[in-house]
């Protein structure tokens, strides 16, 4: 090669380091998942029994790096501004779509910084009443809620959560006039529940379940697109007429943008490969997550389709935008 095929070759590699990139064996190195909750909640373990598996599949380590705080913009942020080659991904999930909508001002544009690379789980929700209460079924909730305008309360966890968003979904979607109350978190909403102080509460379905098998709260619904596979006796609510709500929560891996496709299909197959094992699955299963492999364009749609969903509910409820 002569001097100026070499100038020339070398330009060509600047301009193009993505190209650089794919030209590298990956993994070189950790793979790092950074995952916006702390230690020891589902998106955690998630990512740990998922982590663990693809470790073996690339034959490198893969790290957990938890970065909570600030409804998850700390983590996207550090995963944003890494280097685009594959070895950091971010744990996604509803509340990173919710906070999209939500936000004003985030340091980052959601679609545009991160490309996904898969599903990882999807999880219920559920509209649960007191047992020992006057409603035995969603369809008693519903004519409670058109005979009393105004009376019903909705509790959820905290304002700006799927939770929260998805009971203003369930009241547009059911045309009722309703009060959906936000609480500190889901102890609170049950304490509620359980003293008479709420009508009704919607929930993710793991943390409450404990409480339905003890028969302290009755489930009326849930509210996805099918039963859930722990309560398969419960009906969706748009079974009971609830046409237009389908809410559930789920999470995901997503890697910054720029990546180059080769090494998010890599990521793909080794993901997709952890939620085909049976350890994997029965670790996801056991915190009432149903494994969820696919596409990183099923990734890229469930991102989407939350965030342009949850605005538009934002909009009609008329949350104001922090």
């Amino acid at each position: 090669m002569t001097r100026r095929q070499f100038l020339l070759a070398s330009a060509a590699a600047a301009l193009c380091p993505t190209a650089a990139v794919a030209a590298t064996k990956f993994p070189a190195k950790a793979v790092r998942i950074v995952v916006p909750n702390a230690p020891g909640g589902a998106a955690d373990i998630t990512a740990r029994a998922v982590g663990e598996h693809m470790a073996r599949t690339l034959g490198q380590p893969v790290v957990i790096d938890n970065r909570p705080g600030a409804g998850g913009v700390v983590a996207g942020q550090t995963v944003a501004n890494a280097a685009p080659d594959g070895h950091t991904l971010l744990l996604i999930s509803s509340g990173t779509a919710v906070s999209a909508a939500l936000f004003k001002a985030l340091p980052f544009d959601t679609l545009k910084a991160f490309t996904p690379v898969a599903p990882l789980a999807t999880f219920d929700l559920v509209i649960v009443a007191n047992e020992g209460g006057d409603f035995r079924t969603l369809g008693d909730l519903l004519q409670f809620a058109r005979q009393n305008p105004g009376k019903l309360n909705l509790g959820t966890p905290i304002i700006g959560t799927t939770q929260h968003l998805a009971a203003e979904l369930f009241k547009s979607a059911a045309g009722l006039d309703l009060q959906v109350v936000p609480f500190k978190g889901t102890p609170d909403v049950i304490t509620a529940i359980r003293s008479g102080q709420l009508h009704a509460g919607l929930d993710i379905l793991s943390p409450l379940l404990a409480q339905i098998q003890g028969k302290a709260l009755r489930p009326l619904a849930v509210t996805g697109a099918r039963r859930s596979r722990v309560l398969p006796d419960v009906p969706t609510a748009q079974e009971l007429g609830v046409k237009g709500l389908n809410a559930a929560s789920w999470n995901g891996l997503a890697v910054p943008a720029r990546t180059p496709a080769a090494v998010v299909e890599q990521l793909n197959k080794a993901v997709n490969a952890a939620l085909a094992d049976a350890g994997v699955r029965q670790k996801l299963e056991a915190l009432n997550l149903d494994p969820h492999p696919g596409t990183p364009q099923d990734a890229a749609r469930m991102l989407s389709g939350d965030i342009r969903r949850w605005s538009e509910v934002i909009d009609r409820a008329g949350i104001a935008r922090q």
